[in-house]
C-alpha cells in the first residue's frame, strides 16, 4: 500500500491525462493470469512480507519485498515512441528485519526500464528491477530475489491454499464514491525456503510468507490520512488480514475492514463494526520523528479473537523520500498466537501520490 518517488518523472507530465479505468464491482478474477499486471489500471503492487527461521541457530528474521508499477499514461494515450518517455515508473523495497539483533535494513530502486532493467509480464517473469525480481514458477508459486549492500535473499514460495478475495464482490472500497476501490486479493500462507544474507553470514531459512496483490486507479479522500494494515498467521492455522483508514478528525473510517481465513481456508468478510482496535505502546522515530503506536489490541468478538500484537523492535522503519512508513515484524498473543507483518502510513506525513487534494 505505498506510493514512491513518481514525481521524478515530471518530464512525461506534459502528456494529456488519460481516463484510467476502475476498480468496480463484478471482477471476475483468473488465476494464475491475474497475478500479472494490469496496465489499464494507474496504481498495481506485488507485496511480499513473511517471518522465517534460520535451520541452523534458529536465528529469527523478517523480510519485504514489494515492486509497484505507477502508471503514467494509460494505453488508449498516444505518446511519442522514445526509450525514455515510459507509460509506468517501476520501484520497488526490500528490507529485512534482524529480530535477535534488533536491527533493520532496508532499500529502495526506481526505474524507467528504457533499456529492459525493470519491467512487468516477461514470460515467467512477474515483476523485476535490476537484480530484485518476482518469478511465478507454478500456478500459485514463486521464486523471489533482491540484494544491495551486504544484504540478500533467494526465496521459493509455495501456496496449497488458492488465493483469498478481499472485500465483496470483486472490489475492496477503500472510500465513498464509485471507483474509489481496489481489486485485491491475497495468497494467505505461502510455504517459503531458501537462504537470507546479512554481512557476510548466510542463512538457511523456512517460514511462511503472505502475499498481497492490489490494483487500482483512485487515490484516499480528502478526508483519510493514512492506514494501518495486519497480516497475522495463528500458530493453529488459521489467518487475518486487518486494516483501518484513519481519517483527519483522528477517527476511523467506516470503509475500514478485514478478512479472517479460518484453518481450512474458508474466507469471511469482517466489517467496520465487527473489531475493535487500539494502540497501547507508542515509539518515536529518531528519523522521520514520526510517533509509531508498535502495539495494539485486536477483538474481533465474533471471532473470539481478543489480541495483543507488538513489534518485535520498534525500530522498523522505512524512512525514504519523499515519505517514510513502518513496515516491520510483529508477535501475536492472547486468545490465539502467532506472527505476522504490520504496516503504518501517514504518520511521518502526507502520503505522496496516493492522498486527494
Amino acid at each position: 500500500m505505498n506510493f514512491f518517488l513518481i514525481f521524478l518523472f515530471v518530464f512525461i507530465s506534459s502528456v494529456a491525462r488519460a481516463e484510467w479505468r476502475l476498480a468496480l464491482p463484478g471482477w471476475n478474477y483468473e488465476f494464475p493470469a491475474d497475478h500479472g499486471s494490469h496496465p489499464s489500471f494507474k496504481t498495481e503492487w506485488w507485496y511480499f512480507t513473511g517471518n522465517l527461521r534460520a535451520k541452523a541457530g534458529g536465528e529469527e528474521l523478517g523480510y519485504q519485498l514489494t515492486f509497484f508499477r505507477q502508471g503514467v499514461s494509460d494505453p488508449s494515450t498516444s505518446v511519442p515512441e522514445a526509450q525514455f518517455i515510459q507509460r509506468d515508473v517501476k520501484f520497488a523495497h526490500f528490507a529485512v528485519s534482524e529480530v535477535s539483533k534488533k536491527k533493520f535494513h532496508h532499500f529502495q530502486k526506481l526505474s524507467r526500464g528504457a533499456f529492459g532493467e525493470a519491467g512487468f509480464d516477461d514470460e515467467s517473469r512477474i515483476a523485476w528491477i535490476d537484480d530484485w525480481s518476482c518469478e511465478r514458477t507454478g500456478r500459485h508459486d514463486f521464486r523471489l530475489q533482491a540484494g544491495q549492500d551486504g544484504v540478500s535473499l533467494d526465496l521459493k514460495l509455495s501456496s496449497t491454499r488458492e488465493p483469498v478475495v478481499h472485500g465483496r464482490n470483486g472490489v475492496s472500497q477503500k472510500a465513498e464514491g464509485e471507483g474509489r476501490a481496489s481489486h485485491y486479493y491475497s495468497l494467505t500462507r505461502m510455504q517459503t525456503a531458501g537462504t537470507v544474507s546479512v554481512a557476510g553470514v548466510e542463512y538457511e531459512v523456512e517460514g511462511l510468507t503472505w502475499f498481497d496483490h492490489e490494483w487500482a486507479t483512485n487515490q484516499l479522500a480528502a478526508h483519510q490520512t493514512g492506514w494501518d494494515w495486519f497480516s497475522i498467521h495463528f500458530e493453529d492455522g488459521g489467518e487475518l488480514m486487518l486494516f483501518q483508514i484513519r481519517t483527519k478528525d483522528g477517527g476511523r473510517d467506516e470503509f475500514s475492514s478485514g478478512t479472517y481465513v479460518d484453518e481450512s481456508g474458508a474466507a469471511e468478510k469482517i466489517e467496520q463494526s465487527d473489531f475493535e482496535l487500539e494502540p497501547i505502546e507508542w515509539w518515536t522515530s529518531g528519523e522521520s520523528k514520526a510517533r509509531y503506536p508498535v502495539a495494539w489490541k485486536i477483538k474481533i468478538p465474533k471471532q473470539n479473537l481478543d489480541l495483543t500484537v507488538r513489534a518485535r523492535f520498534s525500530n522498523q522503519e522505512l524512512a525514504a523520500s519523499p515519505f517514510s512508513y513502518w513496515e516491520g515484524s510483529v508477535s501475536v498473543e492472547g486468545s490465539r498466537t502467532g506472527r505476522g507483518y504490520l504496516e503504518m502510513t501517514g504518520y511521518a506525513g502526507r502520503i505522496v501520490g496516493m492522498q486527494a487534494q
